[in-house]
């Protein structure tokens, strides 16, 4: 299974296999066509009360992923649509945060690694 994540507005490659955008809103500024986005998944985003609280502040990091997690419990369909692409080939799970190590997609592959 390969799961990676990759920031919206990096260059689409091919090594990116299937990609699945992550978010709940569509990023800034970043043409449908522009992105090369196979799947917008926004029912696997975070609340938009989870993303607010969160605010990428990194201290609040643990929190955030502890809280996703539980949002999470209910999504197991798309959850396994999900690892199931990955098993098949390449999925890039695509967000628009500057953070590239603490964000949705990061914490969403963690826990579809570890509970799939």
């Amino acid at each position: 299974m390969e799961i990676k994540t990759k920031r919206a507005y990096e260059p689409p490659e091919k090594e990116d296999g299937f990609r699945i955008l992550v978010d709940r809103l569509w990023p800034r500024g970043l043409t449908k066509e522009k992105a090369k986005i196979d799947l917008w998944l926004k029912e696997v985003a975070p609340s938009n009360e989870l993303r607010k609280w969160f605010g990428h502040e990194p201290e609040k990091w643990d929190g955030f992923r502890n809280k996703y997690s539980e949002e999470l419990k209910g999504k197991e369909k798309e959850l396994e649509g999900i690892a199931w692409k990955a098993k098949n080939g390449t999925v890039t799970l695509v967000y628009a945060a500057k953070d590239e190590k603490r964000n949705n997609a990061v914490a969403l592959k963690e826990y579809i690694e570890a509970k799939l």
